[in-house]
């Protein structure tokens, strides 16, 4: 065993107890750790302001001073609205009494009554009887008297109360009252010393790398600063707009089901549903009728969807990089580990974690889990839903893609790097037979169903033991040859009009060309594939409604680097010969990933090189033009 191999198990035991310890850490440390966390996520909220009063010329220590006072008003000013709100909607409940229980009456009528009756008898049965109550009993506990209370002992006794719930609420308040103090001492010098701190967290984390460490800061901060404003910016709407929609229809204490909706709408896709559904019970101790509970609901729904479908997404986006799974965990880890405060801080938290693991080789499992970016690159996915046989997802990807680019880029960007990774793994002979016939009859009916021939149509006329053979542009072109006959195509064509396209002869060769065919089609070219030997059987076979001079374009594919010049010179003599107004153009795509380097562009017998599908396409645009004008006239 190899010393590498021997310290592996050592550093995946130093992780582990390495995690446990933060973990542990977080957990008995919260008390201390949320204070600081929100001044920290405050300040980065406040810190703009505070560069803009210095832009106004202001000191630095009072630019600071006036944020935090300022924060402090506004704070204590809603505090006490919202409080008063709170003591009015406490001391009008005992006025919707009623109403609450002809409600409850209702919906009694429309649930268990109902289901009670559909019982019978059984449900008399099992439903037990009340014990009669003797009526002398009853007498006897209403006449009992009381204790008669003397005149001196109701003062003692109203003050004792009045310190009781005094000495309550003080206890109830002393928690919130400390951590916002603390809050706001520790706010106060992250304003102040915000250079200075962001300068010792650069050389504690990398002092050695200070590019390295500069941009990971910057991210972070860059990230926070615009998910703390567009969010606290939005959610602020949002409660103007519910406080506003409830105060229209009547509902009372608009403002603070909207401060509500404001505030628990930071709580990821449950906040302000949490909201609605306290006041539309509230509605419904309210209202005589359910018309107010029935217009509540519609006015947070509508207020939510709009604002989550249009405008989030037209004003920031999806600037979090959090996949909505991630907001989810994080909610449930971060309310785990410190309660209501982490619920509320768990995506800026977590997205300091995934900053991190952007820009840190170790965090990158982070990144990885929790981040929106994809696991995988598109040819990667290609390549992995092929081997699964999974045609109808690839589709999906590819259609969404050829609604922003062209079927060139697509095989260009996607399909031949896809190849490219199944043509390594088939060279180290790391795929199954079962897996090689599965990709191999993926590509067949995802390249057959992008080219338009459908899949059903396709499949029933495609001859028995097509799919076990190995060269999947062969199957490609039978298709189209079982559609459009031999020569894929009339032959009595007008002049100039047909461009032909000819693999060097390996399978990757066939691939290539029946993908550039295809291609060539979508732009409206009458594109044929063919193979060296088809032109041989025109010497064999005379076909005199062949045009003379039909053929304007002649496009030779090769994948492979060896011997490239001498494969494609030769064929380029003889093609020129026989047809030697056809301009000829060398597709080179040596391992089907890179453009090729070779010196074919120094060949007399060929015209142009292209190293893509869609730079090679562009040759054949006049061609193109002159189908549609004919077309036209």
């Amino acid at each position: 065993m190899s010393t590498n191999e021997a310290a592996a198990p050592r550093l995946q035991a130093t992780g582990i107890l390495a995690t446990a310890a933060m973990l542990a850490l977080l957990y008995f440390g919260r008390e201390v750790l949320v204070p600081v966390m929100l001044a920290l996520f405050l300040g980065a909220l406040l810190s703009p302001w505070v560069r803009f009063c210095l832009r106004l010329g202001l000191g630095h220590g009072f630019s600071v001073l006036l944020v935090v006072l300022a924060t402090l008003a506004i704070t204590l000013g809603m505090a006490l609205v919202l409080g008063s709100q709170a003591t009015h909607l406490a001391r009008s409940l005992p006025q919707y009494q009623s109403t609450i229980h002809a409600k409850m009456q209702t919906l009694r009528g429309l649930t268990i009554d109902r289901f009670e009756s559909m019982q019978g008898e059984l449900g008399r049965v099992i439903e037990p009887a009340a014990e009669p109550v003797v009526p002398g009993q009853a007498a006897a506990v209403a006449t009992v008297p009381g204790p008669a209370s003397s005149p001196a002992t109701v003062p003692a006794a109203m003050s004792s109360a009045s310190l009781g719930v005094l000495s309550h609420l003080l206890t109830v308040a002393w928690v919130p009252l400390q951590t916002g103090g603390i809050v706001l001492v520790v706010l106060a010098f992250v304003l102040l010393e915000q250079e200075s701190l962001r300068d010792r967290f650069i050389r504690l984390a990398g002092g050695a790398d200070l590019r390295a460490t500069t941009m990971a800061i910057n991210d972070a901060a860059e990230r926070l600063s615009r998910f703390f404003i567009s969010t606290f910016s939005v959610n602020t709407g949002v409660g103007v707009a519910i406080g506003a929609g409830l105060w229209l229809i009547g509902l009372p204490n608009a403002l603070l089901w909207g401060a509500l909706a404001a505030i628990l709408r930071f709580v990821p896709y449950v906040g302000v549903w949490l909201v609605a559904a306290l006041t539309m019970l509230f509605a419904a101790a309210v209202g005589p009728d359910w018309s107010l509970v029935v217009m509540t609901g519609i006015l947070f729904a509508t207020v939510e969807l709009v604002v989550s479908q249009v405008i989030e997404p037209l004003l920031y986006g999806h600037t979090t990089g959090l996949s909505p799974l991630a907001v989810v965990v994080s909610a449930i880890f971060w309310s785990w580990l410190w309660g209501p405060v982490g619920l509320v801080m768990s995506t800026p938290l977590t997205l300091c974690l995934v900053v991190a693991g952007r820009h840190v080789k170790a965090l990158d499992l982070l990144t990885i889990l929790l981040g929106d970016a994809p696991a995988l690159t598109m040819p990667q996915r290609l390549y992995q839903r092929a081997l699964s046989g999974d045609a109808q997802e690839i589709l999906d990807d590819a259609r969404r893609y050829l609604k922003r680019r062209t079927f060139g880029a697509y095989c260009d960007t996607i399909v031949l790097p896809a190849l490219q990774f199944g043509r390594m793994d088939l060279e180290r002979g790391v795929i199954r037979a079962e897996q090689l016939r599965v990709l191999r009859e993926t590509i067949v009916t995802v390249i057959g169903t992008l080219g338009g021939e459908g899949r059903t149509r396709a499949w029933r006329k495609r001859p028995q033991g097509v799919l076990s053979g190995e060269n999947i542009g062969r199957q490609l072109r039978q298709r189209r040859e079982q559609a459009r006959g031999r020569w894929q195509g009339p032959l009595a064509v007008p002049a100039g009009s047909i461009a032909l396209c000819m693999s060097m002869g390996t399978d990757y060769d066939d691939l290539t060309t029946e993908l550039l065919t295809r291609v060539l089609l979508g732009l409206n070219v009458d594109a044929r594939h063919l193979s060296p030997d088809d032109l041989h059987s025109f010497d064999d076979e005379p076909h005199p409604e062949l045009t003379p001079g039909a053929v304007a374009l002649i496009y030779l594919v090769d994948t492979a680097p060896e011997a490239m010049r001498e494969r494609v010179d030769a064929l380029a003599v003889e093609l020129r010969q026989r047809m030697p107004a056809a301009r000829i153009i060398v597709l080179c795509l040596p391992g089907l990933l890179a453009p090729s380097a070779s010196d074919l562009s120094a060949c007399p017998h060929v015209d142009a090189v292209a190293g893509l599908l869609e730079e090679a396409a562009q040759y054949a645009l006049p061609i193109a033009r002159q189908a549609d004008a004919q077309a036209a006239a």
